[in-house]
């Protein structure tokens, strides 16, 4: 691995508790003024890098990010790519597992790094996580072996762990490590060194970048919980204008036997709506039919989605949909890994995963 003087990392600032210092004067938490961020923080001189920024106006807090920040990024990144060896985006906590899978799916043919990170104290307090966070991130987006980008894909970098951002997700809300990627293994662990486990990390392709910013809004996430109705079901499934529907079910893809709940389920599919079975459980996969409670879902057309995450097949169905395909080769894509985001089960024919 080698780092070069000439390396150049853009550094995109959407918002977030990393970007807040304390005022000395009110005691109140404003946003971080990248301008001077070799006065706040002097030893990021020591990377010998040039590091640009390009912040968010207005900022955002993560619980309000939305399809169109995301198009946002993508945009900045397309119109940097050239110029930047990788790309680190400063970004808050709650919503960073979306945004990250959201960009996997929207830059194809990524052949340098993006790393979100974002903290869980501000970046002005004193034992925050931020000031690790983002230096790190830095690093790893700069990495390079035999001048090519070490990490080519969107991860998420948190307390001394590298996930693939499309395997991501939030599970803890006061923890520094509060990330996890239950079914696939860390790219990287930091300690006295970082520790890339390169079996795992996406590989470049070296083909020129393609940003799909058409998102489509036409999607949505039911939730099973036990004494569910028909009048909650139904209302959901006819949803004006919904294409696209994530089914969180109980532990391997199970869900309620009622006559009523799988009619309800057919008739949606046969109408055009996809639906794919995601798993409640941070771990595991679903296994549509390896129990009598998800052999009714196989039979009328559920699509087993596998490993992977809600943030990842909500997000992939929405670049999917907004790239204009139609409902047999959105249902193609959702059965196979795009971004290595989930363990293909079935592999379409074609399919080079």
């Amino acid at each position: 691995m080698q780092e070069s003087n000439n390396t150049s990392i853009l550094i995109i600032y959407t918002g977030g508790t990393i970007g807040m210092i304390r005022d000395r004067e009110t005691g109140t938490l404003a946003p971080f003024n990248f301008d001077n961020v070799y006065e706040q923080m002097p030893m990021l001189k020591q990377f010998h890098y040039r590091l640009d920024f390009n912040c968010f106006e207005p900022l955002m807090d993560s619980s309000n990010m939305n399809p169109e920040a995301w198009q946002t990024m993508a945009t900045i990144i397309r119109q940097n790519y050239e110029d930047f060896d990788g790309f680190v985006i400063l970004h808050g906590s709650d919503t960073m597992a979306y945004s990250a899978s959201a960009l996997s799916f929207m830059l194809e043919n990524l052949n340098k790094p993006v790393i979100f990170t974002g903290s869980q104290l501000p970046l002005g307090e004193l034992r925050t996580d931020g000031r690790e966070n983002f230096i790190t991130a830095i690093e790893i987006a700069a990495a390079k072996d035999d001048e090519t980008p070490l990490v080519p894909e969107v991860c998420i970098y948190f307390e001394n762990q590298l996930f693939r951002g499309n395997r991501s997700v939030k599970y803890n809300a006061e923890n520094f490590n509060a990330f996890k990627s239950g079914n696939y293994p860390l790219l990287a662990e930091v300690g006295v060194y970082i520790k890339y486990n390169r079996r795992y990390i996406l590989k470049p392709n070296f083909k020129k970048l393609k940003v799909h910013t058409k998102l489509s809004a036409e999607v949505g996430v039911l939730k099973l919980f036990p004494g569910i109705t028909k009048p909650f079901v139904e209302g959901v499934l006819k949803t004006k204008g919904l294409k696209g529907l994530v089914l969180e079910t109980f532990g391997s893809g199970n869900t309620t036997t009622e006559q009523w709940f799988l009619d309800a389920l057919s008739e949606a599919i046969t109408n055009g709506l996809v639906i794919v079975n995601v798993s409640q459980c941070l771990s595991g996969m679903v296994e549509q039919g390896k129990y009598e409670t998800s052999t009714g879902l196989k039979k009328i057309g559920v699509i087993s989605g596998s490993d992977i995450t809600t943030e990842a097949a909500l997000t992939k169905m929405m670049v999917l949909f907004g790239r204009g395909f139609d409902v047999q080769t959105v249902s193609a894509w959702m059965r196979r890994s795009w971004r290595g985001e989930l363990t293909p089960q079935n592999r379409p024919a074609g399919s080079n995963d």
